[in-house]
């Protein structure tokens, strides 16, 4: 290959075979010049041995991994004697001389990685920028979305009225709208008009004259004002009335709240808008004063201080008084305002009859059955025709705290967390300032461990499973009352019979209160399914959301939002899954079967682990016919104990089966593993008796063992004795040979699991005799309520005599907290995650409050504290702050293990494939919780806060070898 002066590039052949040859014999380098044009050209043109082909290779474009092999290919195939190098002419010279020769070599092998390894470096950087950038730009915009469904969701909605009130005049004809949206338009205008002519008459009377409520019922726009008050006032009837009857008490306050929020918003959305045109100059200059002042802090990335500085209106808090003065006013205004009117039945000669909406009465109440003693309280009540109906509208209500598009902001304080802009508290207090004076008075650096937990729980990304919600929506729209959903029509009401007989009337009268108590009950939790679906239905096409968690006051960790949430019903947990999925892998695999087996229950849940698998494979076909035709199909998924959680495990498991890589399938499924009676595990820790450790799954089995169905064996023994009595002697003995029959793990499972929680012996019974019930064996009410009395009694005399280490601990602790509350000061103790419980029940204080409606009694924390509720409550509080604490715990290991993580009190959720790592982490934080002294420092903290007080010394501990439960399989399983 000579060289030639009129050419501009070397010419190389692209057609050789792409690979380096290794044995390379003595090479001469040859020095290239300075100024090269190899480097100084922006391309390098390569052609074939002949000059008629030729292409460019730009030193911009990606180099293939075959360039260097391509060089020396091309050499030796012109240059055979000098094999493994390559001859490159340099034509190109700064003083125009004719070109020198340049001799490569193949690079060593490291070279060419260092030069690979740099340049993939330099193209994943790149490549990381611009994600970074693609999200921050997606991160920015769901979380303008966030703050607008936080700050503008009632203006939404005024919004939404005024323009179905403009196409109404327009047309001269009401919109197609459904029935409570209907309602509401024609409640819209003149409940508005009223609420402006009440603005405007507080506003023209002077100081002295003005009603208590004035200065707050200027502080939003009317029309506001007026779907504030429509939406909750409905609100309240949907989510819970007694025969149509809402507390006056309870309306006020909350609509009261609900315009004191909204205040807050509407001041900051007017604070910091664009200047309008009727803007004083003072308004502006502090507008763009604040404007300026967020700018700057968010420029120095001091985002918390700005969100401070635009969510400060320097309103001090408006007091339950005046939220009651204010919403009894508008609760009076919605009832001169709103009216219903029965469909259009009579002749045209005929007035259409119009009434009343909400009629405002007094209700008379005894105490408790039999009492002398009645309570007299005012009712907002609602009109039938209102009621009728409203169950299939509760999708149009107006939901604020809606799962977030966004991470919630961090917990750094009582109030300083959660939602953006919605008021979102650590700790749900119930008005208890105890509590909250413990909670302000709490650091960052005492409680971060309380924070970072909710903080975990706070940012597991969710998203609606479509799949499930789909066949949700078909069953539900067939009537529902199939796969736990309540039937979406009434029980008819008895007709009177014609007989004047007592006895007959009186069996009437009862048949139509139970009819009507069931229509009640069904009325409430159709509301609550449609509730549940509007939000799915709203959520279903985002690509994932989250749910900010705070606390109750023993400790455990609950989503702010109410309906659609994974502590929620199996509804709400089938249409959930995470919105990141993970391969399955070997075993995740595993224990998608187990937790399907689990799912379907009916003891299924209680063989071993082979068992379950067993029971999966044997059911394949009917899993698989599940996932693909879940509603015309066989309907096995049906028959299981959480049928739509089951039916969301047969779709993951259908696709893994069919799949030629199950363990690569990807699913977003959480799998569960749930404590094993877990009350009694913790009493079990805490006494470290070897026995009750056994019997529930401290220590490694077989198979589970089952506390329910040995307490159930018991009773059996106690009643099989009993009915062998005299029935004339001992009246327990007719009773006991009915029972007997009719005792199984059900009747006893609630009660058992219960007892640790400080059930008493009336809420034994009532467990009981709802079981009895279902079993419909005795229909008699009288001797079901005894059979429940005798039941009850017994299985709490059987849970003594098993668990008596565990029966110890709660006297005790009992008895401490008698001690204290005898004192007057209530039971204080800090979890030991360093979050400061105190509890709340103290004798309240009756607060009259004259309003234009009125007086209203409201309850306000006194300072006598309740001895009883002190004590009884504080041995299941005690246990319910520790399980929140090891859950917590778990959460925070289970994220730095890179986990995603869920949690609902005893029940741990992950993906499948990180089960087994979960489950290490769960045992181990469970033995590192319970190897410290928990009774002996919360005894030290007593002592040391009540000095005058004597404790009684803490029970005595058993042998039982905490770290047993790193090895037991069925610990949560």
């Amino acid at each position: 290959m000579a060289p030639s002066s009129a050419a501009a590039s070397p010419s190389l052949s692209l057609n050789q075979t792409p690979h380096f040859h290794h044995q390379t014999p003595p090479i001469t380098w040859l020095k290239p010049p300075p100024s090269s044009a190899l480097f100084r050209r922006k391309t390098l043109p390569i052609s074939a041995a002949s000059s008629s082909s030729s292409t460019s290779l730009s030193i911009t474009d990606k180099p293939t991994s075959h360039f260097h092999g391509n060089l020396i290919d091309t050499f030796e195939s012109h240059h055979p004697t000098t094999k493994g190098a390559t001859f490159i002419e340099e034509p190109l010279e700064r003083n125009e001389l004719s070109a020198r020769r340049r001799l490569f070599t193949q690079d060593p092998p490291w070279i060419s990685a260092l030069f690979l390894k740099g340049l993939t470096r330099t193209v994943d950087q790149t490549l990381k920028l611009e994600k970074k950038d693609i999200d921050k730009r997606k991160f920015d915009s769901l979380r303008r979305r966030q703050v607008k469904e936080e700050t503008e969701a009632w203006e939404r909605m005024v919004d939404e009225y005024r323009e179905l009130e403009k196409e109404m005049c327009e047309k001269s004809l009401a919109p197609n709208l459904p029935y409570v949206k209907h309602m509401f338009l024609g409640w819209f205008q003149p409940l508005r008009d009223v609420i402006e002519r009440e603005q405007r008459l507080q506003k023209s009377k002077s100081k002295k004259v003005r009603a208590a409520y004035a200065p707050h019922i200027e502080l939003l726009p009317a029309d506001k004002m007026a779907v504030i008050v429509m939406h909750k006032m409905m609100g309240l009837v949907m989510s819970g009335h007694e025969d149509g009857c809402i507390q006056v008490v309870q309306a006020a306050v909350s609509i009261g709240i609900a315009i004191e929020h909204e205040v807050g918003i509407h001041n900051f959305l007017k604070r910091t808008r664009k200047n309008n045109a009727g803007d004083s100059q003072e308004e502006v200059k502090d507008k763009q004063l604040l404007r300026k002042r967020v700018n700057s802090l968010i420029r120095r990335k001091r985002i918390i201080d700005a969100l401070k500085v635009v969510k400060s209106e320097g309103i001090k808090p408006w007091g339950r008084a005046t939220q009651a003065k204010l919403g009894s006013r508008l609760l009076e205004l919605l009832m001169e305002t709103a009216y219903v009117q029965p469909p259009l039945t009579q002749s045209g000669d005929t007035i259409p009859e119009v009434r009343p909406a909400f009629r405002h009465k007094f209700k008379t109440v005894t105490k408790y059955p039999g009492s002398k003693m009645v309570r007299r309280y005012g009712v907002i009540e609602c009109d039938s025709l209102l009621l009728a109906g409203l169950d299939k509208s509760a999708k149009h209500m107006l939901i604020p705290y809606v799962p977030m598009l966004v991470p919630p902001k961090r917990w750094k304080g009582y109030d300083k967390g959660g939602y953006l802009f919605l008021p979102s508290y650590i700790m749900r207090t119930h008005g208890s300032k105890k509590q909250q004076d413990a909670l302000k008075d709490i650091s960052s650096k005492t409680a971060h461990r309380v924070f970072e937990a909710l903080d975990t729980l706070g940012n597991t990304k969710w998203r609606v499973n479509r799949k499930i919600l789909d066949v949700v929506e078909r069953l539900w729209a067939d009537g529902g009352n199939i796969a736990g959903l309540v039937n979406r029509e009434d029980v008819p009401i008895p007709e009177k019979p014609l007989s004047e007989d007592p006895e007959e009337i009186q069996t009437w009268k009862w048949s139509v209160r139970k009819a009507k108590k069931i229509n009640r009950e069904r009325h409430s939790l159709r509301c609550d399914v449609e509730l549940k679906l509007s939000v799915a239905r709203k959520m279903k096409d985002e690509e994932g959301f989250y749910y900010p968690h705070n606390l109750d006051f023993r400790g455990r960790a609950y989503p702010m939002h109410p309906h659609l949430n994974h502590l929620s019903s199996d509804l709400c947990r089938g249409t959930l899954e995470f919105a990141e999925g993970r391969p399955l892998g070997k075993s995740g695999l595993y224990w998608l079967k187990i937790h399907l087996a689990n799912l379907y229950a009916g003891g299924v849940e209680k063989l071993s682990h082979d068992g379950r698998l067993a029971f999966v494979e044997n059911h394949l076909d009917d899993i698989i016919d599940s996932a693909e035709n879940a509603v015309h199909g066989k309907r096995w998924w049906l028959k299981a104990e959480d049928p739509f959680q089951c039916l969301a495990a047969c779709v993951i498991l259908a696709q893994a089966l069919k799949s030629p890589s199950p363990h690569s399938v990807i699913s977003n499924l959480p799998i569960h593993q749930d404590g094993s009676c877990n009350g009694l595990q913790h009493y079990a820790a805490l006494g470290r008796d070897s026995f009750e450790a056994a019997a529930v799954n401290l220590v490694a089995g077989d198979k589970p063992a089952d506390v329910y169905s040995e307490i159930s064996l018991r009773v059996h023994e106690i009643m099989k004795k009993d009915s062998s009595k005299d029935p004339e002697s001992n009246p327990t003995a007719a009773l006991a040979k009915i029972l007997i029959n009719q005792v199984d793990r059900k009747l006893v499972k609630q009660t058992v699991m219960t007892s640790v929680y400080g059930v008493t012996y009336v809420g034994a019974r009532e467990q009981i005799k709802r079981r009895l019930e279902e079993k419909g064996v005795i229909t008699d009410e009288r001797m079901l309520f005894a059979a429940a009395c005798y039941s009850a009694k017994v299985t709490l005399a059987a849970l003594g005599e098993i668990f008596e280490a565990a029966r110890a601990i709660m006297s005790w602790l009992g008895d401490c907290a008698k001690i204290i509350a005898s004192d007057n000061h209530p039971v204080r103790w800090t979890t030991p995650l360093g979050l400061p419980v105190v509890q709340p029940y103290c004798r309240s204080e009756r607060h009259l409050i004259r309003t234009s409606l009125q007086v209203l009694a409201l309850q306000r924390e006194g300072n006598t504290v309740d001895v009883r509720k002190q004590r009884t409550a504080f041995p299941p509080n005690f246990v319910h702050s520790l399980d929140g604490t090891h859950m917590m715990m778990t959460a925070v290991a289970c994220r730095e293990a890179g986990l995603n993580f869920a949690g609902v009190h005893d029940s741990y959720w992950t993906h499948a494939c990180d089960v087994d790592t979960m489950n290490r982490i769960l045992r181990e934080k469970f033995v590192e919780l319970y190897s410290s002294p928990i009774l002996e420092d919360l005894l030290q903290s007593f002592q040391e806060s009540y000095p005058t007080l004597v404790f009684p010394p803490v029970p005595k501990r058993g042998d039982f070898d905490l770290k047993e439960v790193l090895k037991s399989q069925y610990f949560f399983n």
